[in-house]
């Protein structure tokens, strides 16, 4: 059983403010900031070179923590400085030619949105949307009819930013691969709040960040390639760490996922990564997502309870993400209206998820993102400050 109480001491800021966004960027433990500023003091004291020759072996146990979160073997496992770092170092290593096709979900992000229409741009490739049914994920149907032999990859959100739902991977990949086209799941607000299993999930790749639902730096981020594609990709940039420089005019790249990494990197924010992975495992992911679904139901069943408050929130199963607008209130004032009573929420805008939320003509949310070191009273304390606001 968790205990959340000790997750609570091991995060002090939670005792300053009602901190309701992980799907941001969370609170590290404290186990966390200690090993970050650890070794940071030791590259003060020895170099930055001797300080990460010290801890090599701990760096390859980032690894092998992340491949255990995903149900991976280590050396498929890349570490990025970002989410969408990774995600485009996969996506720019996918061969395209004109006349493929690019498939994304209506829910797509735009930092992975503005990369397929670049890449279809200088490539003549194509990027089309899947639809969403209307329960607002996937619609399945709609993607078993678009797929043909041209489609050359498709692009998951699992939890999209500010929807509120959990997208259907597995179905999504076995549709994609009945026509040879790979799925390249963006885990970037699952990862560390829902059980992601790689295999289970059958994709070709994945990214995901440290910042948000895994409490690690910002900084930080992780890709995860299906282990038969890594010698068929060819990254778009490498440098001496993804490749050896073998002969004057000759070069071979790294048998393994180093081939998707640089060379240079914060070696501390690395390790800070691998202590937020460990924390994680060490509480189990499973207790973790139960304790963040009951915390995202209390809210939106509290929301649903104030007069002029819309969640707008989607699908059927759904993450730790809450989104909802107050009538009266643009959400950025609502925002910073609630941090003066030390209530942190974030606001979520339509140029992050364009297609998503012109289709139901929003501007912005006010998202709130409870992780499970937060309380049953910090809950209700964030519900009265919404209603007293609300009244207004």
């Amino acid at each position: 059983m968790l205990n959340v109480e000790q997750a609570r001491r091991d995060t002090p800021g939670c005792f300053e403010r009602v901190f309701l966004d992980s799907a941001g960027s969370s609170l590290p433990p404290t186990q966390v900031v200690d090993t970050v500023v650890a070794h940071l003091r030791r590259e003060a004291e020895v170099g930055g070179y001797a300080a990460a020759n010290e801890r090599r072996t701990d760096l390859g146990a980032v690894k092998t923590s992340l491949g255990r979160l995903l149900g991976a073997h280590a050396e498929s496992v890349a570490l990025s400085d970002s989410a969408s770092r990774a995600w485009t170092s996969f996506f720019y290593a996918v061969p395209l030619r004109r006349g493929d096709r690019i498939l994304l979900s209506q829910a797509e992000y735009a930092a992975n949105a503005v990369a397929a229409l670049q890449r279809a741009r200088t490539t003549g490739a194509q990027v089309e949307v899947v639809p969403s049914d209307p329960s607002g994920r996937i619609d399945l149907d709609a993607l078993t009819g678009m797929l043909d032999e041209r489609v050359r990859l498709v692009s998951v959100v699992h939890a999209p930013t500010n929807g509120g739902l959990v997208n259907p991977v597995r179905e999504v990949a076995d549709a994609a691969h009945a026509v040879g086209a790979l799925v390249l799941l963006d885990a970037c607000q699952s990862v560390g709040q829902l059980p992601v299993d790689a295999g289970e999930l059958d994709v070709d790749a994945l990214s995901g960040t440290g910042r948000k639902w895994l409490r690690g730096p910002r900084g930080t981020g992780f890709l995860y390639v299906r282990p038969r594609l890594i010698r068929e990709l060819e990254p778009a940039m490498i440098d001496l760490h993804s490749a050896v420089w073998t002969a004057p005019g000759e070069y071979e790249y790294a048998p393994d996922a180093n081939r998707f990494e640089m060379w240079e990197a914060d070696v501390a924010a690395r390790l800070g990564l691998g202590a937020a992975v460990d924390y994680l495992l060490g509480l189990g992911i499973d207790e973790v997502a139960e304790a963040v679904g009951y915390r995202a139901e209390h809210l939106r069943d509290g929301l649903d309870r104030i007069p002029g408050v819309t969640v707008r929130d989607l699908g059927d199963r759904r993450s730790g993400i809450v989104s909802f607008t107050v009538g009266g209130w643009d959400p950025g004032a609502l925002r910073d209206a609630l941090a003066e009573q030390s209530v942190t929420v974030t606001v979520s805008h339509r140029s992050s998820t364009l297609l998503d939320m012109s289709a139901r003509h929003l501007e912005a949310v006010v998202r709130a993102s409870p992780h499970y070191f937060v309380s049953p009273a910090d809950v209700d304390r964030f519900l009265a400050a919404v209603r007293t606001l609300a009244a207004r």
